[in-house]
């Protein structure tokens, strides 16, 4: 994740089209990143992947844009000792080959989506900036805070707590939408209560308690299972004391 996106970049690779064009970012440790070392003028000369002794401190943000040189360095690749072809060898098969790989340091924010919990947080910070934006249906329920109701969704009996965004053709009903989460287009929400969680699109949650921290992925159905009916067999003496959880 990159504030502010790509485009310039692609803008730009498009207009001067080098062989290849990198991202990097400079990181206080950069041993578990592909590491790049650039020659006076900013090109790069190499590079390393998960180095134990970097030679700089400028890691590989994990964004590439390349010509169709790269099939032929690709062909030339032979696994690594993870037994993968790595894209820092393709790119320094370029760079062995006398091509031109430029580079553009990020120097804003960014962040390694690699688990659930950086996507969470990626999301966050993306709700931390939305603006109320009420453009949608909501019928006897409650919208607190920074909440965007885009035009298509339903809300209905349902309290939503920003920042959180419900997407056009989404569903929410009878159900508890906490800070911190998005609801992507055509998801439906029934009786369930979901908060600092990211659900895309088309999925549904019906009659759960409760969601959190989670990530929900496309066309998934969440259901509650049917309520099991138990009985307790109980032998009392007298003057007995008894706890039961139901």
């Amino acid at each position: 994740f990159i504030v502010g996106g790509i485009s310039a970049l692609v803008r730009r690779f498009r207009a001067d089209r080098p062989d290849a064009q990198i991202l990097l970012t400079r990181v206080a440790d950069p041993r578990p990143f592909g590491v790049a070392e650039l020659d006076p003028r900013g090109r790069v000369i190499g590079l390393e992947e998960k180095p134990e002794h970097p030679k700089s401190d400028l890691a590989l943000v994990g964004v590439y844009l390349f010509t169709a040189r790269v099939h032929d360095a690709v062909c030339r690749l032979k696994p690594s000792w993870r037994g993968e072809l790595e894209i820092t060898d393709a790119i320094q098969e370029l760079i062995d080959a006398g091509c031109r790989v430029n580079s553009t340091v990020v120097s804003g924010y960014w962040k390694d989506t690699g688990s659930v919990a950086d996507v969470l947080e990626v999301n966050r910070l993306v709700l931390d900036g939305v603006e109320a934006d009420c453009s949608g249906e909501v019928h006897s329920s409650e919208l607190i805070g920074r909440v965007v109701i885009e035009k298509g969704a339903t809300v209905t009996g349902s309290r939503i707590v920003g920042p959180a965004v419900v997407a056009a053709g989404s569903r929410i009903r009878d159900s508890y939408i906490g800070p911190f989460t998005s609801i992507d287009s055509d998801c439906a929400v029934i009786d369930s209560e979901v908060e600092y969680s990211i659900v895309l699109r088309g999925a549904s949650l019906i009659g759960v308690r409760r969601v959190e921290r989670s990530l929900i992925g496309r066309e998934v159905e969440v259901v509650s299972t049917p309520r099991i009916l138990r009985a307790h067999r109980l032998v009392l003496g007298d003057h007995s004391k008894v706890q039961v959880v139901s």
